[in-house]
Formats: structure tokens, sequence, C-alpha cells
């Protein structure tokens, strides 16, 4: 099983720069509070100085989502989304221990981190533009079919396990307290974003191990590196 982005993808989006982590292990009864604090912090730290519609990682994503016919401040990037959530909140939702984590470090880097139960995803992984065929599950349980051109996270079924890029997971593979194995992914498209995207990988590497959540698979995406193998 492999996860990649199209070559489709890597042309229309050429300053894109990925990483993703494949880990294993039980990780919900894991206390994350203080790792994340300290992310959580260095986000403070930036929304003081700018709005988080300022900052450069969120600024590349909303020319990403104009580029592909989606108006930006309607959907927006799951970083965007969780720094707006948490300079009116003050504090993010406690989900899964490894989620929250990886949370707290999309929001410390103002870049999309997203985490997928892997023995939920059927065969490959690809980020790609829809056919329209695909099948999204919501978190309200409503059955969407992603239009054709979005572009969405599928598998081999067909299954649509994000919808337009960045913006909304599916209900699918969310990561469950009985969850074992977990593809997590990051996606820069900033200027800095090779840079921001390998350090923000060396740093979730060390706080995983605090979730006990073992890394077996790490890898720097990009058009001449395009796959992972998630197992």
């Amino acid at each position: 099983m492999w996860f990649q982005h199209s070559e489709a993808i890597w042309r229309d989006f050429p300053l894109l720069a990925a990483g993703a982590i494949v880990t294993q292990g039980e990780t919900s009864d894991r206390d994350v509070t203080r790792q994340s604090q300290r992310f959580l912090d260095r986000a403070d730290a930036r929304l003081r100085r700018s709005s988080e519609s300022e900052l450069p990682e969120i600024q590349a994503w909303r020319r990403a989502f104009a580029q592909m016919g989606l108006k930006p401040t309607q959907y927006r990037c799951a970083s965007e989304a969780l720094l707006r959530r948490y300079r009116k909140d003050k504090a993010l939702p406690n989900i899964h221990p490894l989620v929250d984590l990886c949370n707290a470090v999309s929001v410390a880097y103002a870049i999309p981190v997203a985490v997928f139960d892997l023995d939920r995803v059927d065969g490959n992984l690809e980020v790609r533009y829809a056919d329209g065929a695909e099948v999204y599950l919501a978190f309200s349980g409503e059955t969407e079919h992603p239009a054709p051109g979005e572009v969405v996270f599928a598998d081999a079924a067909g299954q649509a396990h994000a919808r337009r890029w960045t913006n909304r997971q599916s209900a699918l593979s969310a990561v469950r307290p009985d969850s074992a194995r977990a593809l997590i992914v990051a996606e820069a498209l900033h200027d800095d974003a090779a840079a921001d995207v390998a350090a923000l990988l060396d740093e979730l590497q060390q706080v995983l191990t605090v979730v006990q959540a073992e890394p077996f698979g790490v890898a720097r995406l990009s058009k001449d590196q395009p796959s992972i193998m998630t197992s």
C-alpha cells in the first residue's frame, strides 16, 4: 500500500512540499497536554503579531483554493480553520491524543496536518482530481460525491478520505480509540514550504514518542519522490 500525490497535482502545484509519517501502536490513553501546549504557545506568539489570514502559509493555500475554483473564505484549509478556532476560543477540542498533538503542531506551523486511520483505507491512497464517482462519508453520516475535478484523497475502492484537498476529512478514516495504524500527512505551498515541512516532520517524530506511536515510515515527498509505503 502506498500514499502519494498524482502527477497532475505536482504539475499544477509546483510549489507543493509534503511529508508523511506512518505510525503504529494504540495511542488513545496518552496525555499530550504538556507537549501540545508548547506548540500552542508558538501559535499564540504568531497570532499576536498578525491574524491567521496574513500568514504566508495560509495565503498560499488561499491562492491554491482560488486556483481550484473555490472561494477561499468559504472553504478554508484545515490549518486556517484550526487557527481561527484557536484565536477565538484559546483552546482546541480534545479529540484523540494523536489527533490533538497533530492539531497543535498544525497551528504552530500554520500547515495542514491530516491523520488517517490506515485500517479504514482500502489499498493505495492518492491525492488526485476526482472523477465524480468517489464516495465521501461526512461526519453527519451523510454520503456525498465530490464533483469531478475536485482534489480528493482517494483510495483504491473510490472512497474519498478528504474533500477539497486540505479542507475537510472524512468520518470513514477518522482516528478512533481503537485505531492502531495511522498515516500523518503535512502539506504546504508557501515559499519556505520545503524547509518548514522538513522541520515539522522532525519535531513531530520527536513528540510522537509521548503517545507511543512508533514511526515505521517517514518521508519528504516531492515530484521526484512522490510516494511512501504505508504497509
